[in-house]
């Protein structure tokens, strides 16, 4: 076959088989009486070899000495290939995502692209401090996607990023609450925390929406952040997991807090004193969740939870009785 006919067949152009022959990766087995090349089968089949080694990602070099090298075993190439392939893709996958951040903030101009990149650069960035920045310039310059500042704060293991980023997204709108949603359910604790951290602060009936689905939640870190949450949202679902938090003992004054803005309605205050009673009537607590719970009992108003303080001042344990005494004096007082 001439090498027309060769280029025919195989998808090769005439240039290229010729780069082939220069490299001496595959050599025309004779020659016409015009001194034309002239390919046999094997030379076609060798030239089909090169092209499906090139389709690996194999450099011409490489292939050369696949061909060549009788003891040549391919299981470190192929490894190598393997590596550089997954440290591509995951390089287009990074310019990808970022490419669509940029797209999503609908620049008006070069100049602003370059502030995006630049602070999408500055919120990845090593210093805490420069991380720190980006995230409160982030409302001032051109807007940042909400998908990386949800991203950032993800991630983000210093507190006083956190809290940055925090107010970056209460201040964009309710955009990445969904993605915050998505966050709840990583394998990882720490980003589940930051994910219902940071739903905490954002404002809206959606934010308080997943909140609510966040006490269900299997994680107890979850349920106990999202239902300190919602009792400053004056919600009452949260009053069961406030209440648990007190008798074990985590979070139990911010929980006492929570429980004393809802029982800002008479109805919700028989309620949450109810229950209280109930965890000390049922579960019978130690005396230190005696005594939170007299605490917490303290900041609700009505006749019920002031028969329970009356209860617990006569607590065998000295500490509970003198707390229920003097938080029955503050009611007097009032």
């Amino acid at each position: 076959m001439l090498i027309g006919e060769v280029a025919r067949r195989s998808g090769v152009s005439a240039r290229m088989l010729r780069h082939y022959e220069s490299l001496g990766l595959v050599r025309p087995s004779g020659r016409t009486g015009s001194g034309f090349r002239e390919y046999s089968g094997e030379d076609l089949r060798r030239i089909f070899h090169i092209e499906s080694l090139r389709s690996l990602g194999l450099s011409l070099r490489e292939i050369g000495r696949a061909l060549e090298d009788p003891g040549f075993t391919p299981a470190a190439l192929v490894g190598d290939l393997i590596r550089k392939t997954h440290e591509r893709i995951t390089a287009e996958t990074e310019l990808l995502r970022r490419l669509r951040r940029i797209d999503a903030a609908d620049p008006a101009g070069w100049e602003d692209v370059l502030e995006i990149v630049a602070l999408l650069q500055a919120l990845g960035a090593k210093s805490a401090d420069a991380r720190q920045r980006a995230a409160l310039s982030s409302v001032d310059k051109v807007p940042v996607p909400v998908e990386a500042l949800v991203e950032a704060a993800l991630n983000e293991t210093d507190p006083n990023v956190a809290g940055a980023l925090r107010w970056a997204l209460a201040r964009s709108g309710d955009g990445g609450v969904a993605l915050l949603a998505e966050g709840l359910g990583s394998p990882m604790a720490a980003v589940r925390e930051r994910a219902v951290r940071t739903l905490a602060e954002l404002p809206g009936d959606e934010a308080t929406a997943q909140l609510r689905e966040a006490l269900a939640h299997p994680d107890v870190a979850v349920r106990r952040y999202a239902a300190l949450a919602l009792g400053t949202r004056g919600v009452a679902d949260a009053v069961p997991t406030l209440i648990d938090m007190i008798v074990v003992g985590r979070n139990d004054t911010d929980a006492a807090d929570a429980l004393s803005v809802l029982a800002s309605d008479q109805v919700t205050a028989d309620r949450i004193a109810t229950g209280l009673v109930d965890r000390l009537a049922h579960d019978t607590p130690p005396a230190p969740a005696r005594g939170r719970l007299a605490q917490a009992l303290g900041g609700i108003p009505g006749a019920t939870a002031s028969r329970a303080l009356v209860e617990l001042s006569h607590d065998g344990d000295r500490a509970v009785a003198l707390t229920a005494a003097y938080l029955l004096q503050l009611r007097d007082t009032r």
